[in-house]
């Protein structure tokens, strides 16, 4: 009797646990219907979310309380408008010590810029390039606000290849820069960083951004950003991958993939909902975009999602980039940069000049030297003539004074640039006044001073001119020099043979049909006769001028060639163009990667490049 009512008490005990898990399945299955719509509706993309429909409730709930938040009223003070200054006037050493911290403190807040522009005046007044005074520092950001138009039938060449049926290629796609508009003059500025969303119209056929530096026309290797996240061994940015995911015009977002990834949620095998965000930028759609300057690289986020990170690279710093210049598919609405610093290292040469005994130039020891070096410099150049000093300037056959090198300079337009190169001048030893107003046409002046210092101050064997953006080896170049027969005239470099002459832009003066036979101007060698030759011929004001320099050595050593003959000797390693491996000379190297190439000089024993470009 007993074990019948046993029974009759458990029975119903199961009973109501199988309807309470069925009731239970039944909320959780409600459940589910809400959240899926509203996670799809969300949009696709590389980031996760544990709530989705959260995020799309928000908007609903504001909505419904917008009633309950008032305005704020009030101008927003980032100051305090309390009088410091005037409370400081105590005695006390705590007074005193309020007081050095207010003036510290008040410098430092005006170093705290910002700069803010319309579309219409970016355009219309600022030409698509807005000017950052000092460069960017650690955490200066810039937003731009602006729209992609419509794609168009492209008809540069370079782009539109004519389709079938003469159907043109539709191109969508801008170019935004971090220019170093005061790196160089009258050449192209470097960019510092190149951003460049191709959302119609790239190669590949699929909306791609890409990513790179260029130096001096020099580009670097493009960082392209197709759609897929970085691999997970990929070296980061500050924590940051380099390339966010989106979704692809082929990918599989079928019901069989919903049904499947709905099935995976419902057997808990995740715990959180994947969203894949589509491409960052639409066709006639508004865009919010920030670029800010972190610790490792630059990051840039749309609508509030971090898209993609690019790395610093040597020889590109922040303080370079004083431009913002925006071009291409894109209507700019407005721009706003912030945390700018208010001043900039290339007027502060106390920032770059090392005044230590160390990087003075040696003694000259005595004359018949075997070779002397001539560097054309800038008066403002003064990081680049510190990194000379400190890179192959260090060289052992420098040092001991058997080859001698001198940075030749002209005078600057501001009387504080002239001031801070006489005191540069009497310091290091090493530089050579060229009493003049420097002007890029009168270029071929300072050549013409290089020759005759190394005739008559120096009574070197073999002179060599370069810029002070040129690293030179200068235990080969000397090799190279000797390989000649002795007591020939020699004129040696990366030849360029019968080219024609530019016939528009500031070179269009030459009449003849080619130039003349010439070295690349960055780095090349010529023997004593010649440069005696070229400075009596100056003096006797004979001599032929061209704003070109490298042209103008190539026109008056073949008119010397014409009376005593000349050996030309041709040799790629003088490279014109950034770097190549095993160079005698590699030219357009900023100071940063002037001092990385010594280094691998120095500690690797081989002739390596730095960010090859």
């Amino acid at each position: 009797m007993k074990k019948v009512k046993l029974e009759l008490f458990t029975l119903p005990n199961r009973l109501t646990l199988i309807q309470i898990f069925m009731v239970i399945m039944i909320l959780y299955m409600l459940f589910m219907s809400f959240e899926i719509p509203l996670a799809f509706k969300a949009g696709f993309g590389s980031e996760t979310v544990a709530i989705g429909f959260l995020t799309d409730a928000m908007p609903l709930l504001a909505e419904q309380n917008h009633q309950k938040i008032l305005p704020f009223k009030l101008p927003l003070t980032k100051v305090s408008t309390l009088s410091f200054n005037k409370s400081f006037e105590g005695v006390s050493e705590l007074h005193k010590v309020a007081k050095h911290a207010y003036i510290s403190g008040k410098k430092l807040w005006e170093e705290v810029e910002s700069v803010s522009v319309s579309g219409f005046e970016f355009k219309e007044k600022l030409k698509g390039v807005m000017v950052l005074p000092c460069g960017l520092t650690l955490w200066s950001h810039v937003t731009v606000v602006g729209t992609p138009r419509w794609a168009h039938g492209e008809s540069d060449s370079k782009i539109g290849v004519v389709k079938d049926r003469d159907e043109a290629v539709m191109v969508s796609q801008f170019m935004m820069e971090l220019q170093g508009l005061k790196a160089v003059d009258n050449e192209e500025p470097p960019r510092i960083l190149h951003f460049n969303p191709r959302i119609k119209g790239d190669w590949s056929g699929k909306p791609v951004i890409e990513q790179n530096t260029c130096y001096r026309m020099q580009w670097g290797t493009a960082l392209r950003c197709e759609g897929w996240k970085s691999r997970a061994d990929e070296e980061t940015v500050d924590g940051q991958v380099k390339c966010e995911k989106w979704i692809h015009d082929d990918d599989n977002r079928s019901e069989e993939w919903k049904a499947t990834w709905w099935l995976n949620r419902l057997m808990g095998r995740k715990k959180v909902v994947p969203i894949d965000w589509p491409y960052p930028f639409a066709e006639g759609k508004l865009f919010v975009l920030t670029i800010s300057a972190g610790l490792e690289g630059y990051h840039v986020t749309v609508d509030g999602r971090h898209v993609t990170s690019f790395p610093y690279r040597t020889g590109f710093a922040l303080e370079d980039a004083t431009g913002l210049s925006i071009n291409g598919d894109v209507d700019v609405h407005s721009i706003y940069a912030a945390s700018l610093p208010t001043s900039h290292p290339s007027f502060a040469p106390q920032m770059h000049l090392e005044l230590l005994p160390q990087w003075k130039a040696p003694p000259i020891l005595g004359v018949n030297l075997e070779l002397f070096i001539g560097i054309l410099s800038a008066g403002n150049h003064f990081a680049e003539r510190m990194a000379v000093r400190k890179s192959w300037m260090q060289h052992k056959l420098i040092k001991s004074s058997h080859v001698v090198a001198r940075f030749f300079v002209a005078l600057h337009g501001r009387k504080d640039i002239n001031v801070e190169i006489k005191k540069e001048a009497e310091y290091f030893g090493d530089i050579i006044i060229v009493p003049y107003m420097d002007h890029y046409d009168l270029v071929v002046l300072k050549t013409i001073a290089i020759c005759e210092y190394g005739i008559r101050t120096v009574a070197a064997k073999y002179i060599m001119k370069c810029d002070d953006d040129t690293f030179v080896r200068v235990d080969y170049v000397i090799s190279e020099a000797r390989q000649v027969q002795s007591g020939k005239s020699l004129y040696m470099g990366n030849m360029n043979y019968h080219h024609k002459p530019f016939r528009s832009g500031k070179w269009t003066e030459w009449v003849e049909d080619e130039y003349p036979t010439y070295a690349n101007g960055p780095g090349y060698i010529i023997s004593s006769d010649i440069a005696q030759f070229i400075v009596s011929e100056f003096e006797r004001q004979k001599l032929k001028l061209f704003k070109m320099e490298d042209v103008s050595m190539g026109m008056w050593v073949e008119q010397f060639n014409s009376s005593r003959e000349v050996e030309y000797v041709h040799s790629l390693k003088f490279c014109q163009f950034g770097c190549i491996e095993d160079y005698y000379t590699a030219h357009y190297q900023s100071p940063r990667q002037m001092t990385c190439m010594w280094d691998k000089l120095q500690h690797q024993g081989k002739p390596l490049c730095c960010n090859m470009r």
